[in-house]
């Protein structure tokens, strides 16, 4: 380990705080098709984002207001996942957009709002033909 150097390896877990966590739940199981992997009390759900986990949590009482981070999900197909969950009537608050030039692929962009008002985002990284 370098020194001052914290020896972090990866991301463990992201959470996210939700006002309604059974319809968090469902949004992100159904709807996202995360595997779902429990919940527990007092009203938390975990699930498993290709290894990540993800906990979905209702506000401690009196921070109610605090804000979530923003969750990037890689995506191979990004027109095709944009399209399967606007079928599901997911709101998008951006549709698929080429964000960044990155020499041999370009970074694209879809983001959209989960049940609870959360922006989220698909990424994907597309190969230029």
């Amino acid at each position: 380990m370098a020194a001052g150097s914290v020896g972090i390896r990866r991301i463990g877990q992201i959470a996210i705080t939700v006002r309604d966590q059974e319809r968090a739940r469902d949004f992100y199981r159904d709807v996202l098709g995360i595997q779902h992997l429990f919940d527990a009390p007092p009203k938390m759900s975990f699930f498993d984002c290709a290894g990540v986990r993800l906990l979905l949590g209702e506000a401690e009482p009196g921070a109610e207001g605090h804000g979530a981070s923003i969750l990037y999900l890689d995506v191979a197909d990004i027109h095709a996942a944009h399209e399967t969950l606007e079928s599901r009537a997911v709101e998008f608050v951006a549709a698929p957009h080429k964000v960044a030039d990155l020499g041999d692929r370009d970074l694209w962009l879809a983001f959209f709002r989960d049940s609870e008002g959360n922006v989220m985002a698909l990424m994907s990284e597309v190969i230029r033909q």
